[in-house]
């Protein structure tokens, strides 16, 4: 699930995943991305921080609540890269933690470690 208000950026997100074999949906919105995580039953989730509606933290502290969806790979997608973004995030709930522009070979890396949906809480 890709969770990312700025089109352009969500649509090349679900071009490269559905490119390695991914089933991909987009949400435009904290509250929509919500609700389809709760549908769609993702195994990641790739959700801008800064969303209209409820922001990234906020999705990621009620998919952490969610049942059937706590255990949900949670990848952050900021323009900010600071240590105290990657901290706050991990602290939120999110397990790694990707700056903007995203570089796909890092994202790839990401996707293909060996089980990453068993690390809750060890943001990469």
């Amino acid at each position: 699930l890709v969770i990312e208000d700025n089109l352009a950026a969500a649509r090349s997100l679900r071009l490269l995943l559905r490119e390695t074999g991914h089933t991909v949906e987009i949400a435009h919105n904290g509250p929509d991305g919500v609700e389809l995580a709760r549908r769609f039953r993702p195994e990641i989730v790739l959700c801008d921080i800064g969303l209209p509606g409820l922001d990234g933290y906020a999705v990621a502290r009620v998919l952490r609540q969610e049942p059937g969806l706590t255990g949900v790979y949670l990848i952050a997608v900021s323009g900010y890269g600071q240590n105290a973004d990657q901290r706050r995030a991990s602290e939120e709930g999110f397990n790694a933690y990707l700056t903007k522009p995203i570089d796909f070979k890092e994202l790839d890396r990401l996707l293909t470690k060996p089980s990453p949906y068993e690390r809750h809480g060890e943001l990469a």
